[in-house]
C-alpha cells in the first residue's frame, strides 16, 4: 500500500488483475474515443496560481452536495457491472465511501441489488436510474429505492440508446462472461478475480433478474436490456419521474447550456455535467470545457456537479475552482476496486483527498469552499466550447 501514491498506480494493478472484458468495459469510450481522451487531457490545459506567504494551517475539504455533508466534494458515480470488476463490488465500494464520508451511487445496471447494498451499509446512498420502456419496472424500482432509504435519485439522461463501444462488441461483454475460448484463456490468468467470484452468489444484474417481467434468469436478460432503454425520454417524462420520486433529484448527462437551463426549470436539485465518460457521443466536448458555459447559463439557479475525466485531486480542485459544487468519480474508484477491493477504493479516495488538500494549500486556500476562478490560469478560449485551443 505504501508504494501506491497515485490513481495511476491503482490503474496498473487493476489492469493486471481484472479480466480483459471488464477492464476494456471500464477503460474505453465510444467510436474513436476522442471524447474519452479529451475528458482527461483538457484538465491538463488548466494551470494553477501558486500563492505564498499565506497561512496554510487548519485546512478543511468538508463541504455539502445537495445539502448532504461530505468529507470532500467527491461522490462515487454510478458504474454498471461494478460487481464484475471485483466480487460484491458495489457493496465494497459503498462501504468504503460511507467510511470516508462521501456519497455512493448505485447503478440500475449493478450486480449487487439495491437491497444488497442497503443491508451492508448504515447510511443512505444515492440510486441512479436508467429510464426503461417498462413503466411498471420503473415504478417498482423507484419504490425499492425509497424502501431502501436512498437519499437521492440520479437520473441519467444521455443513454436513450447505447453508444457503440467497439471493445465491448468485440469482447462479447456479458455478466457473467460467456465462456468462449478466448475468454476462458484470459480468465485462467485472473485467479484472484476468479476466487472472489466463486465465493459470491452475486454474478447477475441484481436489480433486474427476478424483478423485470420475463427476466427470471441470465438467459432472458440480454434480450430484455437490448430493447428496454427508452428512446422517447423527454422533459415531460422527466417531470413525471420527478413527481413519482418525490425526493432529491440529480439530472446526470447534461453537457449543453440549453439542457442545463431546462433541467433548472423542471426543478432539479442538481445537475451533473457529464458526457458519460466519453462512452456515448464521441466527438462531444469534454465536460470540463463545457462547465463554464453551463454555469454561466444557470446563474446559480441549480447546484452543479462535474463528472468525466477526473483522475487526480487536482482535477477535482480545477472543477471546483471553475464553479462546480461537487464532482463524481467513476474510473478512479473502479481502478482501486479492481486492484484490491474495498481497501483499493479507500486508497483511491485517500489519494484524491491528499492531492486536493495539498494543492489547495499551495494555491493559498484553506477552505475548499473558497476556491474560485482566481485560483486558475485558463488558456485563451477555454471557457468557450466553440473555440479551438
Amino acid at each position: 500500500m505504501s508504494a501506491i501514491t497515485t490513481i495511476e498506480d491503482l490503474h496498473q494493478i487493476y489492469r493486471r488483475r481484472a479480466p480483459k472484458m471488464f477492464y476494456d468495459y471500464c477503460e474505453s469510450g465510444s467510436w474513436t474515443e476522442q471524447t474519452f481522451r479529451e475528458n482527461k487531457s483538457d484538465f491538463q490545459k488548466i494551470h494553477l496560481r501558486q500563492r505564498v506567504a499565506v497561512d496554510m494551517s487548519n485546512r478543511t475539504t468538508e463541504s455539502t452536495m445537495i445539502g448532504q455533508k461530505v468529507a470532500m466534494p467527491v461522490a462515487l458515480a454510478p458504474v454498471g457491472l461494478t460487481g464484475m470488476q471485483h466480487a460484491d463490488g458495489e457493496i465494497l465500494a459503498a462501504k468504503a465511501a460511507e467510511a470516508f464520508g462521501v456519497p455512493f451511487t448505485l447503478s440500475t445496471m449493478s450486480i449487487c441489488s439495491i437491497e444488497d447494498v442497503a443491508a451492508h451499509t448504515t447510511k443512505p446512498f444515492w440510486f441512479q436510474l436508467y429510464v426503461m420502456k417498462d413503466e411498471d419496472f420503473v415504478r417498482r424500482i423507484l419504490q425499492r429505492a425509497k424502501d431502501a432509504g436512498c437519499s437521492a435519485l440520479v437520473l441519467t439522461l444521455d443513454l436513450q440508446l447505447l453508444g457503440q463501444r467497439h471493445k465491448d462488441l468485440k469482447n462479447g461483454l456479458s455478466a457473467p462472461p460467456k465462456l468462449t475460448l478466448p475468454t476462458m484463456v484470459n480468465l485462467a490468468t485472473k485467479w484472484r478475480w476468479g476466487m472472489g467470484m466463486l465465493g459470491t452468489k452475486r454474478r447477475f444484474f441484481g436489480n433486474i433478474v427476478g424483478h423485470a417481467q420475463g427476466v427470471g434468469d441470465p438467459a432472458s436478460l440480454g434480450a430484455w436490456t437490448a430493447e428496454q432503454f427508452d428512446p422517447q425520454l423527454d422533459w415531460g417524462k422527466i417531470e413525471k419521474l420527478r413527481d413519482l420520486w418525490g425526493g432529491k433529484l440529480i439530472l446526470k448527462g447534461i453537457n449543453d447550456p440549453e439542457d442545463a437551463v431546462m433541467a433548472a426549470k423542471i426543478g432539479a436539485d442538481a445537475i451533473t455535467v457529464s458526457n458519460h465518460g466519453g462512452r456515448q457521443l464521441d466527438g462531444a466536448v469534454s465536460s470540463i470545457r463545457m462547465l463554464p458555459s453551463i454555469l454561466d447559463a444557470l446563474q446559480g439557479d441549480t447546484e452543479v456537479h462535474l463528472d468525466s475525466g477526473i483522475r487526480t485531486g487536482q482535477d477535482v480542485l480545477k472543477a471546483l475552482a471553475l464553479g462546480a459544487k461537487g464532482t463524481m468519480i467513476g474510473r478512479a474508484f473502479i481502478y482501486g476496486l479492481g486492484a484490491m477491493g474495498q481497501d483499493g477504493v479507500s486508497k483511491a479516495l485517500e489519494i484524491l483527498h491528499t492531492e486536493l488538500d495539498k494543492t489547495m494549500a499551495l494555491c493559498g486556500e484553506r477552505d475548499v469552499k473558497a476556491l474560485g476562478r482566481h485560483n486558475l490560469i485558463l488558456p485563451q478560449g477555454f471557457a468557450d466550447p466553440t473555440a479551438v485551443i
